[in-house]
């Protein structure tokens, strides 16, 4: 079967500087992380956060630090299925590929708990504000997996099929990248940029982009290949269906909790007024009533 749509082919290596190669992957992540700053650093003016730049530069590092390293161990530990032991040199191989955005949000979300302390901001509100860059960072990170002709999806006689050269069997197959660049990346930002819009309360972002994430993962993950090295891992459901589990549960939560939060004070001024109502018809004694009307 030929496929409906050719693959395009675009070399890894984006360009070279000497003996240094320049892969779009790599580039990916920058860009990704250059993005993610400046969409934070537009929203701490709009929240007021009183965060400087430098501050914001920190924040940024330590994020560029724990999820290269959280990704990377992720998916040694998930995806791995024991093979770096072998060869325990070939976990520093990042340039080789192998990145699990489970193990690189636990990182960040460690990280962001230490410097949120460091520059005295609550913890959810600083994952708030990386919450809304990080689906840039996502699409452009798929964008580059298609690239790379990697995480290619099942088998499909669709029109948009297509025949990617390092997949068995030279059928079309779904080009899976490109649905969850679409769905993990462009729609999850568009979402929380609206929500950015103003001030929420903590947690709404995080727990969104948490709950979307898990939604589309899961979907997405019924049109992808599963990894080679593990294939299904309970009856129909691969690894990363498993592990996106239990950040639909943690994102859910949190929306609930903040969505119970912007509420409160809503309530709270209703019963005020119902009071206020209360104690002044109490006011009115039917004595004092009936001597007002009885001069009149």
């Amino acid at each position: 079967m030929i496929a409906s749509i050719a693959y395009p082919g675009i070399d890894p290596v984006a360009f070279t500087v000497g003996p240094l190669e320049v892969r779009w992957y790599g580039l990916a992540y920058v860009v990704g992380f250059i993005i993610a700053g400046l969409v934070m650093r537009s929203l701490v003016k709009r929240w007021r956060l009183g965060l400087s730049d430098d501050d914001l530069l920190d924040i940024v590092l330590v994020g560029v630090i724990t999820l290269v390293i959280g990704a990377r161990l992720g998916y040694v530990l998930f995806y791995g299925a024991g093979a770096y032991w072998d060869d325990p040199l070939s976990i520093i191989a990042f340039w080789d590929g192998g990145m699990s955005f489970h193990g690189g949000l636990a990182a960040v979300l460690l990280g962001g708990a230490w410097i949120a302390r460091k520059k005295n901001i609550s913890a959810l509100r600083l994952f708030d504000l990386g919450a809304v860059g990080a689906p840039v960072g996502l699409f452009l990170g798929r964008i580059a997996n298609f690239i790379n002709g990697e995480l290619w999806g099942r088998s499909t006689d669709l029109p948009w099929g297509m025949v990617f050269p390092g997949a068995p069997g030279g059928m079309p197959r779904h080009p899976s990248q490109l649905y969850e660049a679409l769905l993990e990346g462009l729609v999850i930002f568009a979402v929380l940029w609206v929500l950015s819009r103003r001030r929420r309360p903590e947690g709404l972002l995080i727990g969104t982009l948490m709950a979307l994430y898990a939604v589309f993962r899961t979907f997405v993950e019924f049109f992808r290949e599963p990894d080679i090295q593990l294939g299904f891992v309970v009856g129909p459901f691969t690894m990363g269906q498993l592990l996106t589990a239990p950040l639909l549960i943690a994102g859910c939560y949190l929306v609930w909790r903040a969505v119970r939060a912007e509420a409160e004070p809503a309530v709270a001024d209703t019963d005020s007024a119902m009071a206020e109502g209360e104690a002044e018809s109490r006011s009115a004694d039917p004595e004092d009533l009936a001597e007002e009307s009885g001069k009149s």
